[in-house]
């Protein structure tokens, strides 16, 4: 039985993601199985690309659509053309060679379950953007990518040059990709849609409309960084800090590939102009020249490698950037053969580095003598990198310069571009030649921590494998490479394919002569300069520009000087200012329509009046005006008067025939008001009198004007919008769809419920998401809060109950609290089932009655709350197993799968189905699955509101420690997971 071709798509993109979290709970022993994990899931990814291959390589495409949100064109749509094809392939079969090589080279000693775990996860995050059909989706395994590089550059986090490399990486890219999602929103914008195959249709659309300039500078700003391309080069040399095999393919093969991937992708939509035959263009001539130029000068291997990719990578941008289609041609094949001897040569430097201790280049020669198998792999690779004929650059190299010698738009730039590019190319051949010539070449190495000597076999044979590769295309290019080029070419420029060869020989064209001027001018300088190059400490005038002090320079005025002076400005270490700013801020914007268009109040016949509701909301403005006056002088007062007018709120919900409302109001406030209780302990006292040199805080009369002056207008103006919107017309809304068809398409009574986990199900998935986010961010700024010195000393009634039973002798510390609190623990040990059975009965009826997971979950913490209150911390935590984190990971878990079920009967995320199941001598019982989203919903309410229960509850447990008992004695060992 053979695979569909689209299940194929979903399992090459699942499997690796799959793999990176099977990896990262193996063993940290487990060196052989992680990496026999790993290269299985790239080999079996391979072999289902190559089985896939037949469908796509006559501009067949693969296509398969999950439906996500229809209606805004957000749909999880994977395609695969042959140009995506080659791509993936590269990113596999690299990867398994990556795999097979990292297995020798990462010490026993290094986490390697980490490591393959966020190789696998970058090797799907890659795969994820070369497959995107959506430009969306695209962006968000762009933003993946970002991320796991990050981690995996980060990877020796302990040294400084790792996380500075990581740091600058993940910041550079990660903007970049804030631009390019800002440019693709703009492009859907034009385009109707983020489809790709619409927007590749779309190509006279966009440039002939007004945001075409802006789409276009942001999606270059995404590219070019994510590719290191002037001015965004500078992070990738930082980056080598990485192991080498995360150089070899996050920084030769995969990761910086991405940025060229995407403009080859996206030239037959966005180019054609010249504002792309300029910017492109420009970034990658200079690229060229820099890298190259700067590269020479390097004297770390991964250095000078780093910079010659940021050249080569500019060979190809300038190649899409002359916007011919034959200049396409020349740039996919360099993509090609740039990913074999560029991942080779970081394979190789590695192998020296691990087998000699060092990666400079003036203390390496003569290696050829030990490590000579090693040694004529990498020269023939170093010989690919310069364009050396019967090796698969020269052809690429060739195709370069017949495209720069063809007129474009006959500037004085673009007549003397084969001059530069021929210039630029001598540097190419000359730090080529200088690897070669200063690593193997010259008298036996001196002073190295390690005897040189050739590296296993297995960690050999991926450098031998891509070099032989790198042979076969440069002499039987027709037979190798032939049919995948034309296989990718096909997918972008479709059947106007223009005639182009692969021959080994044209004769004595003008771009071979190039060729041979740039070999023999890239000898001559080597030979010139060696000696000044083995003293050089970076390229001369350019070494004073150091892209990492600029960056960092940048990042300290950002970050800190400008956010401390914007502190100063408009920050504050109290609440109340930030309250007046916000407060102001929104009175402005609110006040702004009404002065500029007015404000009418309608027509619409008033309600009568009624005494007792008015009497109800005079009380809870009566509580609300307390609250504000007593939060100065008494807290707990005041929190008195703010659950009062809390329960105002709900008397209200229930007066106007909203029970659904009324009975979350009623929990929240119940839970909250605990809450805040619990943590007024902790507070710093009231400052009674303000010091005399403080005059602003000791004359208080005029800011108490002001802040009634704007709660005042604050207050006015909301309950003038408010009138004018319920006197007007009642507006045509989609609540009468939700009225109607509730029970219709949800299968529920409680229109509200079926709002919430139904049709409004991805908004609820977003809140309960973030509210888990909330709980551990509360819980991890806890654990670290330490309470002012004030409130640290045990409470006044408490301090007199120990006196008191220290006084007696028989008595113990502590009987006169547990006395009293006999009858209430009782009490709440009785209600705790009962409590638990209630928010189960609210879970279960909450599809057509008032209830739901919301109230339910909320409902459940109460129980939990009350057994801390009367039980203490120490004892609850000792028999109940609460696990808070596994009940919010658990919720967030079934949502999600609720959703994802949909995708298995072709509907789209988070669509509901609901039926009646028969039961004998009960009958008919309705079932929804809506139930089991909101069963999640329960779940992570209760985790998230326990986890900041738990938090506050541990405060009492570190108060009573003394500083010297803190620093000796572990913190409270709850568990939370």
């Amino acid at each position: 039985m053979t695979m569909p071709y689209e299940t194929i798509l979903i399992v090459v993109l699942v499997l690796p993601f799959a793999g990176s979290c099977l990896a990262a709970f193996l063993q940290s022993n487990a060196r052989n199985a992680e990496a026999w994990l790993a290269g299985a899931i790239s080999l079996i990814c391979l072999m289902l690309l190559v089985v896939s291959y037949p469908h796509i390589v006559n501009g067949g495409v693969i296509r398969h659509t999950v439906e996500w949100v229809p209606e805004l064109g957000l749909n999880f749509y994977l395609r695969m053309d042959g140009f995506a094809w080659v791509l993936a392939a590269l990113i596999a079969s690299i990867g398994f060679l990556v795999v097979l090589y990292a297995r020798y080279y990462l010490s026993p000693q290094d986490p390697v379950p980490r490591f393959f775990s966020f190789l696998l996860a970058f090797m799907g995050a890659m795969l994820g953007i070369v497959l995107s059909g959506n430009l969306i989706q695209l962006v968000f395994f762009w933003e993946l990518t970002s991320l796991f590089s990050f981690l995996l550059i980060g990877y020796w986090y302990q040294t400084a040059q790792a996380r500075d490399g990581a740091r600058m990486a993940l910041i550079v890219t990660s903007a970049g990709g804030f631009c390019l999602f800002a440019g693709i929103l703009i492009l859907g914008h034009i385009v109707g849609s983020y489809d790709l195959d619409r927007v590749l249709a779309s190509g006279d659309k966009i440039r002939a409309h007004s945001f075409y300039i802006p789409a276009l500078v942001l999606i270059l700003l995404g590219a070019l960084t994510k590719s290191a391309q002037f001015p965004f080069h500078f992070w990738l040399p930082q980056a080598m800090a990485a192991p080498t095999p995360v150089s070899a393919y996050l920084h030769s093969a995969t990761m910086v590939k991405g940025g060229v991937f995407l403009l080859v992708r996206l030239w037959p939509a966005l180019g054609g102009t010249n504002e792309w035959l300029w910017l492109v263009g420009s970034a990658g001539l200079i690229s060229f020249i820099l890298g190259a130029f700067i590269a020479l000068f390097q004297q770390d291997m991964k250095g000078l490698l780093a910079y010659s990719t940021i050249s080569h990578l500019g060979l190809i941008t300038l190649l899409i950037g002359l916007d011919s289609p034959l200049a396409q041609v020349a740039a996919i094949f360099h993509l090609m053969n740039h990913a074999t001897f560029k991942a080779s040569l970081f394979m190789a430097a590695g192998i020296i580095d691990h087998e000699t201790g060092t990666r400079d280049l003036r203390r390496l020669s003569g290696l050829r003598r030990f490590m000579p198998i090693t040694a004529t792999l990498a020269m023939v690779a170093a010989a690919a990198m310069a364009g050396v004929p019967l090796l698969n650059g020269f052809l690429s190299k060739e195709m370069f310069f017949a495209q720069t010698i063809e007129t474009h738009d006959n500037s004085l730039l673009d007549q003397a571009l084969p001059y530069i590019v021929t210039m630029a190319s001598m540097f190419t051949v000359a730090y080529s030649l200088r690897f070669i010539a200063e690593v193997f070449f010259g008298p036996p190495p001196r002073e190295l921590s390690r005897t040189p000597h050739e590296p296993p076999f297995l960690m050999r044979f991926p450098v031998g494998l891509l070099v032989l590769a790198c042979l076969l295309v440069g002499i039987v290019p027709g037979l190798t490479i032939g049919p995948l080029l034309r296989t990718a070419l096909h997918a972008v420029l479709g059947d106007a394919i223009p005639t182009y060869s692969l021959a080994i020989w044209h004769g004595l064209t003008p771009e071979f002569l190039m060729s041979l001027v740039a070999i023999s001018g890239g000898v001559a300088i080597y030979l010139t300069f060696r000696s000044y190059l083995l003293v050089a400490e970076g390229p001369p005038l350019l070494r004073y520009i150091q892209g990492q002090r600029i960056f960092d320079r940048v990042l300290v005025a950002v970050s800190w000087q400008f956010a401390r002076r914007l502190e100063e400005l408009l920050g504050t270490r109290r609440l109340q200012p930030q309250l007046q700013l916000l407060f102001c801020a929104a009175l402005l914007v609110g006040l702004a329509p009404m002065f500029a268009h007015g404000i009418e109040f309608g027509g619409e016949a008033r309600t009568s009046f009624d005494v007792a509701f008015a009497l109800i909301w005079a009380i809870g403005c009566a509580c609300a005006l307390a609250a504000a006056y007593q939060g100065k002088f008494h807290r707990f007062a005041a929190l008195i008067f703010v659950g009062g007018a809390g329960l105002v709120t709900c008397v209200s919900f229930v007066w106007l025939a909203a029970p659904d409302l009324a009975l979350t109001q009623l929990v929240v406030e119940t839970v909250t008001t605990v809450l805040l209780l619990l943590g007024l302990r902790w507070l710093p006292k009231r400052i009674e009198k303000f010091p005399a040199a403080d005059p602003p805080e000791r004359d208080s009369s005029w800011r108490r004007f002001r802040d009634i002056g704007i709660a005042t207008a604050f207050g006015a103006g909301l309950g003038a919008l408010a009138y004018a919107v319920m006197t007007r017309a009642e507006p045509d809304s989609i609540a009468r769809f939700f009225v109607e068809n509730a029970y219709a398409l949800g299968g529920g009574t409680n229109i509200v419920n079926v709002i919430l986990v139904d049709f409004r199900a991805f908004d609820t998935f977003g809140e309960i998401t973030v509210l888990g986010i909330v709980a551990l961010t509360v819980y991890a700024l806890l654990r670290r809060f330490r309470p002012a010195a004030e409130s640290i000393s045990v409470p006044e009634q408490q301090h007199s109950q120990d006196l008191y039973d220290e006084a007696q002798p028989t008595r113990e510390k502590g009987d006169t609290l547990r006395s009293a609190m006999t009858i209430p623990r009782l009490m709440m040990a009785l209600l705790f089932p009962v409590i638990c059975t209630t928010a189960i009965f609210l879970l279960l009826r909450g599809h057509d009655l008032p209830g739901g997971g919301f109230v339910a979950g909320i409902t459940m913490a109460v129980a939990f709350i009350l057994q801390y209150v009367a039980r203490g911390t120490t004892w609850t935590e000792e028999h109940l197993r609460i696990l808070p984190v596994h009940w919010m990971g658990a919720g967030l878990l079934i949502t999600a799968c609720v959703g994802a079920a949909a995708w298995l009967f072709e509907r789209p995320f988070l669509s509901s189905s609901f039926s009646y199941l028969e039961v004998p001598w009960i009958g008919s019982i309705p079932l929804a699955s809506a139930l089991l989203f909101d069963i999640g919903v329960f779940a992570l309410v209760v985790g998230a509101t326990v986890l900041m229960l738990i938090a506050i509850a541990h405060q009492t447990v570190r108060s009573h420690r003394t500083p010297s008992s803190r620093a000796s004695a572990a913190s409270p060992t709850a568990e939370v997971g």
